[in-house]
């Protein structure tokens, strides 16, 4: 059964997101995926909510939380973001502990593997994992920080709708059916965490704004959004699974996050989402 909430301070206003929802519903409809929504303004007088609690793979929107935890434990003095760590493609299944490897050709960037056998900062693993979602950047600080400890900051900061229980690529654990899960509600939260400088100290959650803004791939929330419109977010793709999930700075700014199953094509799934986010803008936007 579909979950369709909507919720604003004015009767106005409501009418309007109603509107919004009706427009978004149609969208979803017509593409025949497994769309889920959520999306709440940053002031927060407008939220929409369309199976936010409905589970999807999360693909590479799990490397938010380890982000998150990354700049957590630098606030707590527990790491220092600039000293270099080694790095190494050799990581361990959390079934039964064994060594795999990532594949460079199957990753999305290379220049980590360059770093190989050498060392790089967090900083830079970090940005490699957000702008470019470089895997093995991001199984690197995994392995670093611990998944259980990333789950745990996620909880805490009420995302428990996102399920971090591994690096990328562990196929043993693939193969049993232990995935990173997210919900559009999860995302939310962390992303509204981030936004308002609650997800570790405000200096940090601006820092990870910055990382954020920073994005290489815009075929998504962005790509129909009026020019120079600022969008912080990170996106997730593996077969045919395609999400996103962002700030935007509009004239009302708010956080977005559509996820999608079920679309092959991402020349098809971007557009949608693209869309999806166009249609909030231009609702939220209004006087």
């Amino acid at each position: 059964m579909r979950q369709l909430v909507v919720a604003a301070l004015a009767s106005a206003t409501l009418a309007a997101n109603g509107g919004l929802a009706e427009a978004i519903e149609k969208r979803i409809a017509a593409s025949g995926a497994e769309v889920a929504v959520a999306m709440r303004t940053l002031d927060g007088a407008i939220e929409l909510l369309i199976r936010p609690d409905l589970a999807f793979h999360a693909a590479s929107t799990m490397k938010v939380p380890v982000m998150i935890e990354l700049f957590r434990r630098a606030d707590a003095g527990q790491l220092a973001l600039d000293t270099p760590v080694p790095v190494r493609n050799e990581f361990h299944s959390i079934v039964d502990g064994s060594v795999y490897r990532l594949s460079e050709g199957d990753d999305s960037d290379v220049e980590v593997y360059k770093h190989v056998g050498g060392t790089m900062t967090p900083r830079q693993l970090c940005e490699a994992m957000i702008t470019v979602s470089s895997n093995l950047a991001a199984n690197v600080l995994i392995e670093k920080l611990g998944a259980k400890q990333i789950q745990s900051a996620t909880d805490a900061l009420g995302a428990g709708g996102m399920k971090v229980l591994r690096g990328v690529e562990d196929d043993r654990a693939f193969e049993k059916g232990l995935n990173n899960t997210t919900t559009a509600r999860g995302l939310l939260v962390l992303l509204t965490k981030i936004a308002r400088g609650e997800a570790a100290s405000p200096e940090a959650s601006r820092a990870m704004v910055e990382i954020l803004a920073r994005q290489r791939f815009d075929d998504g929330i962005p790509a129909k959004l009026p020019p120079g419109t600022r969008v912080a977010h990170k996106t997730g793709n593996i077969t045919k699974i395609h999400h996103d999930a962002g700030i935007v700075y509009g004239p009302r700014p708010f956080v977005i996050v559509v996820l999608v199953r079920g679309i092959e094509d991402e020349k098809v799934s971007g557009p949608l989402i693209a869309a999806i986010a166009r249609d909030t803008y231009d609702a939220v936007s209004q006087p």
